[in-house]
């Protein structure tokens, strides 16, 4: 048995809140009965595998740290066991800047990722003369005299994607930028349908068909451009017939604000399904416990400690006591990413077990501190009536504070068998004194 020390080392890493549980992996918590019957296998996975005729393209979307990039996993081995190729990838540095992303960075993103994956099955010839044609373009501006002769074809099409986001972070070459590369995407999706069309006829044995599911474009900040619409609608809307142009299911994340935006009707009519994944409802609407899904996040902590945790009760072993591990399950308002950070502060604030009640209030104050900064003077009335209501407003204010976490949604079922929906502070801020003073004000 590890002696404490080594313990206390093993849970730190075992939560860490960047790291997206693989399918199958034995720490998951199967959470649908508490997030309103949520199941991405049955809302995308059956749609997408049922669609014969066609190629599909789907939203995907929820608070950054949800567990959104778990619930894509778990559909790609769907996908893969219902005979597709799946290329899935969370979109990196390489891929997109959260500041400055545009909707041809995300068809480059792909164009990677799908010749990282295929390209023993297919000709990259098309690509590569795709991008040897705007770097002349590039170059005729004197922009740029990199050279990618002698360079793999996915070192070219990651080379041409960094290129051009540096340019893109210069305000002043931005509109030379986009006048030159922007107006191409259509002779891209050309050339990579050519590519895909080719790589699919050369699938692995049990492969009939492709789909890419593009992860972690839920964080791409919203920017308001000249033209008074913002880079989400552009990206999503008015260029979804690039989007959807490839010649492959596809599946997309969503900035969580974009689906409560006033083009969230649009969205709904241009793509085949827009799919949230709400938190784990841990409170009622009236501000009870809800036992189910407090049952749930105990278990999403025990299952993380249980391949090193022996015979320690989780109780009062590894932690002091029932009600400190409640009180830090609360806190998170079964949000998993905020669940794992609390509980690796935690740690990090024990040199001993078990983990005090002390130690996890400290994990909880600092996350509080986090959330103060975040919210602007003016949002603490927007909060309050939320926290009133439990519900929100088609506004961009309230839009904002969902981006940033600090209003969170939530679904149950009533006795009807209607699925309901409602919204709440975030549990760490309703301690903050700006907040209860708002709240206490009529």
């Amino acid at each position: 048995m590890l002696n404490n020390s080594e313990f206390l080392d093993e849970m730190y890493n075992a939560f860490d809140p960047f790291e997206p549980l693989q399918a199958g992996d034995p720490a998951y918590v199967d959470c649908r009965e508490v997030r309103g019957d949520d199941d991405i296998r049955k809302a995308l996975g059956k749609r997408i595998s049922r669609t014969k005729n066609r190629t599909t393209c789907h939203l995907y979307t929820g608070h950054r740290g949800a567990g959104k990039s778990t619930e894509l996993l778990r559909l790609k081995q769907y996908l893969e066991e219902s005979g597709f190729f799946v290329v899935y990838f969370a979109a990196d540095a390489e891929d997109i800047e959260p500041q400055e992303t545009q909707y041809p960075d995300i068809l480059l993103a792909c164009t990677r990722h799908l010749v990282k994956e295929l390209k023993d099955s297919s000709n990259p010839r098309p690509l590569l003369d795709w991008i040897g044609s705007r770097l002349k373009e590039l170059k005729d501006l004197a922009l740029t005299e990199i050279d990618f002769d002698g360079l793999s074809v996915e070192a070219q099409i990651a080379q041409w994607a960094k290129l051009t986001a540096n340019f893109r972070a210069v305000p002043s070459m931005r509109h030379q930028i986009r006048e030159k590369v922007n107006p191409h995407t259509v002779t891209l999706i050309e050339a990579l349908n050519e590519f895909i069309r080719e790589a699919k006829k050369k699938l692995p044995e049990g492969r009939s068909r492709l789909a890419v599911i593009a992860d972690n474009l839920d964080r791409i900040v919203s920017v308001v451009q000249e033209s008074g619409q913002t880079n989400y609608e552009e990206i999503f809307i008015d260029r979804s017939e690039q989007l959807k142009g490839l010649d492959c299911d596809l599946i997309y994340t969503l900035p969580i604000s974009m689906a409560y935006s006033k083009r969230a009707a649009d969205l709904r009519e241009v793509y085949d399904m827009v799919q949230i994944l709400p938190m784990i409802m841990v409170r009622t609407p009236e501000g009870d416990i809800y036992e189910p899904g407090l049952s749930k996040v105990k278990e999403a902590i025990a299952k993380r400690v249980e391949p090193f945790a022996g015979d320690r009760s989780l109780e009062s072993d590894i932690f002091d006591s029932a009600d400190t591990v409640t009180n830090l399950c609360l806190m998170s308002g079964g949000h998993i990413r905020n669940l794992l950070q609390l509980v690796q502060e935690a740690v990090n604030n024990s040199d001993d077990l078990p983990i005090s009640a002390r130690a996890v209030q400290r994990s909880i104050t600092t996350a509080r501190d986090t959330y103060r900064r975040t919210v602007e003077n003016n949002e603490w009335e927007i909060l309050a009536k939320v926290g009133r209501s439990k519900q929100i407003l088609n506004e961009d204010r309230y839009r904002n504070l969902s981006f940033n976490r600090c209003l969170l949604e939530y679904r149950y079922f009533d006795d009807r068998g209607e699925m309901q929906r409602w919204y709440d502070v975030h549990p760490l801020i309703q301690d903050i004194p700006e907040f209860k003073e708002a709240l206490a004000k009529d």
